[in-house]
């Protein structure tokens, strides 16, 4: 079978971590009998410094006409002067919009082996940590109007329509489905009137799925739960500016940014796959980044845009097999253990596919 992706491996360390991920997609080809087809294409600082502006048509058109898209991260310092509306960050945005994402998954497992690397008392995580962070992504205070009143007050329009927490309700009660069948929807409503508008409409979703069991927690008690009774949570549904907050807040306890992916997926099975750090320009080029987050990203577009379960569920088998036979990037190392290079540990995982 033939898949098509575009590779937008962006600014820092994005280059290096994709090109693991490539690496483990075409180990993946060889054993089960399919052909990536990658092709490149600009974004961020990247595509900035090639054509000036940090979303060219170009990259957009290859992202709409390919089967998923597969990112490495974007911005960095050398980016700083770009005015606000031509920042590397602004391509991100962008494409998510052109290819009509709305929904934003984030999962957050901690691997046995690394459990060292847990915050958390060995209490708190002595029923593991497996969860799905399912952010709505197009709507919320990040894409309200804003505006700033002559004497320096600023404002921030924050609104949902009815129309779109139903489609990211769906979404996350479907995939309930396929994991532990419970949902926990995160919101304000004691305070915020777009939070009023949530829960009512996932209470009126919720009826459509009576097999899923579903629960309700404000934003704060969200927060504070996730650290003393993580493995509570199977998928939290919530909106885009709570996600955000959440997801990197689950993201500390699994012990580094560097081991987890995301997926942000639309209404069709073309989806953009990236790990949730960022560029990291301090380390760029030094071939010391974790590439396991981007390389579990890949296996996540081979879930959910290939419907490849057993390819998926075969890169993330090498990826526990590599962790349980101790093999660590600096980020995950103990002071003791042997560091290896971004590179060493795409080699291993790869040869484990």
């Amino acid at each position: 079978m033939e898949y098509r992706i575009t590779v937008l491996k962006g600014d820092g360390i994005g280059p290096e971590i994709v090109d693991e991920a490539l690496k483990t997609l075409a180990a993946v080809g060889r054993k089960f009998g399919h052909e990536f087809m990658c092709t490149d294409a600009l974004i961020g600082g990247a595509a900035i410094d090639e054509t000036g502006v940090p979303l060219p048509q170009k990259t957009i058109d290859a992202c709409l006409a390919s089967d998923s898209v597969l990112l490495g991260a974007v911005g960095g310092p050398t980016w700083d002067a770009q005015p606000a509306d031509n920042r590397p960050e602004r391509g991100l945005l962008g494409i998510r919009k052109a290819m009509g994402l709305f929904a934003n998954l984030r999962p957050a497992v901690l691997y046995a082996p690394l459990a060292d690397a847990c915050p958390l008392k060995p209490e708190r995580i002595k029923d593991g940590l497996d969860l799905v962070v399912c952010r709505e992504l197009t709507g919320d205070v990040y894409f309200g109007a804003k505006t700033r009143d002559e004497d320096g007050t600023g404002h921030d329009d924050m609104n949902y329509s009815v129309a779109e927490v139903e489609r990211i309700a769906h979404r996350a009660f479907q995939m309930a489905r396929q994991r532990r069948n419970h949902v926990t929807s995160v919101d304000k409503a004691n305070v915020l009137e777009t939070s009023r508008v949530w829960r009512e409409t996932v209470e009126r979703v919720a009826q459509e799925y009576p097999d899923v069991a579903v629960d309700y927690y404000y934003v704060d008690n969200a927060a504070m739960q996730l650290v003393t009774n993580p493995s509570q949570f199977d998928v939290i549904l919530t909106g885009n500016l709570f996600g955000d907050i959440l997801s990197d807040e689950a993201s500390c306890i699994t012990g580094s940014l560097g081991m987890l992916p995301s997926a942000s997926l639309g209404e069709t099975s073309c989806g953009l796959y990236e790990p949730i750090h960022g560029s990291a320009p301090d380390i760029a080029g030094q071939n010391i980044a974790n590439p396991i987050a981007t390389i579990l990203s890949a296996a996540m577009m081979l879930r959910y845009s290939f419907g490849l379960e057993d390819e998926a569920r075969a890169v993330e088998t090498a990826v526990e097999r590599v962790l349980e036979a101790g093999h660590r990037t600096g980020d995950i190392a103990k002071p003791d253990e042997k560091k290896l290079s971004c590179s060493e540990i795409g080699d291993l995982i790869a040869a484990a596919i």
